[in-house]
């Protein structure tokens, strides 16, 4: 218990005897420090009393499917510095594989009181995936925002990039450089984000039926370098990705067949995610405009919270298509 106040108190910034009485649910105490106490308890996973867990933190979950895609880390820095300047404390959760799942994440976040959750790349992108953890949020009134497009019928706010814009961006870069054949490389079938692109497309392109034009992959640049390969092998000579990593695997694809970027095969990515700038070549990509995005989440979870109600509407934000050096014109086509 002496250790417990210590630790809590540091944390805090208060003094021992400022931290029992919080726990005692005495007074003499502000509120201001009264929370955060609260919320030391929280961070450091020590159980509230009983008398102190029907109320919430200022405790924030935001949970990420992976730390390994720079697009994660670049989310996860704007949402944090937004939170702490709003006076929460962000707690990270990162999915790993065979570690700590989504749902199990979701758990913890509720066994810490927490005020809200924002929840970026997860399970709710999948239409098949299962979504009962989300229900269990619903279910206890938590705030809840979701980065990036979702299944409709979860009903949460969403702060989403224009997946048709974005991939509208992309397939007029590679026709105005005269690539007539051009295939996608997305996400599994039942991604959200990568059912919108493939619908922009098919529809500019007037694909009838796009098997021939796309292939599927997890988001891995091992994936995507088998899928890569098969469009290759099948004539194309651009390829839009559905991220920088998949970008990065089509890349390899091309290379590994002999192949050169953009000498043979352009390629297009979609993140502008960090150190793109750094690849050979640099690649060509649509950016999302992840600062304004974050701060918007942000803004919408903090908005519930506070009982201000809730947005249900989907906010859409403008990309932006970066040119670098993974495209060029068609081969035989002279620049103009």
């Amino acid at each position: 218990m002496t250790k417990r106040l210590t630790e809590v108190a540091r944390k805090a910034g208060v003094s021992e005897a400022t931290v029992s009485r919080v726990l005692n649910g005495r007074g003499g105490v502000s509120e201001t420090t009264r929370t955060a106490v609260l919320t030391a308890l929280d961070v450091l996973g020590y159980e509230r009393p009983t008398k102190l867990r029907g109320e919430r933190a200022r405790l924030v979950g935001l949970v990420l499917p992976e730390l390994q895609n720079p697009i994660f880390p670049a989310l996860a820095e704007v949402v944090t510095g937004s939170l702490a300047q709003r006076g929460f404390t962000p707690a990270l959760c990162a999915r790993t594989i065979g570690g700590v799942s989504e749902s199990d994440y979701v758990e913890m976040l509720l066994d810490h009181q927490v005020s809200g959750v924002i929840f970026a790349g997860g399970s709710y992108a999948l239409a098949d995936a299962p979504h009962d953890h989300y229900r269990r949020l619903t279910d206890r009134g938590l705030p809840v925002v979701l980065v990036n497009a979702g299944v409709d019928e979860l009903g949460f706010p969403r702060v989403s990039t224009d997946d048709a814009v974005a991939v509208e961006q992309a397939y007029g870069h590679l026709r105005s450089l005269g690539h007539e054949r051009i295939g996608m490389v997305l996400g599994p079938e039942g991604h959200v984000p990568s059912r919108r692109k493939l619908a922009a497309v098919a529809g500019i392109a007037g694909w009838a039926d796009p098997t021939e034009w796309v292939e599927r992959s997890s988001f891995s640049m091992e994936g995507a370098r088998v899928a890569a390969s098969k469009l290759v092998d099948r004539g194309v000579t651009g390829i839009i990705c559905a991220s920088d990593v998949l970008a990065l695997g089509a890349i390899r694809a091309v290379r590994r067949l002999g192949r050169s970027v953009p000498g043979d095969v352009s390629v297009v990515g979609y993140d502008d995610s960090a150190f793109m700038t750094c690849t050979d070549p640099p690649l060509t990509t649509v950016r999302q405009p992840i600062e304004t995005m974050g701060q918007a989440a942000v803004d919408l979870l903090v908005t519930q919270i506070e009982g201000a109600g809730v947005l249900h509407d989907e906010l859409l934000f403008e990309p932006e298509l970066v040119v670098r050096g993974s495209t060029a014109p068609a081969p035989g086509r002279a620049t103009a």
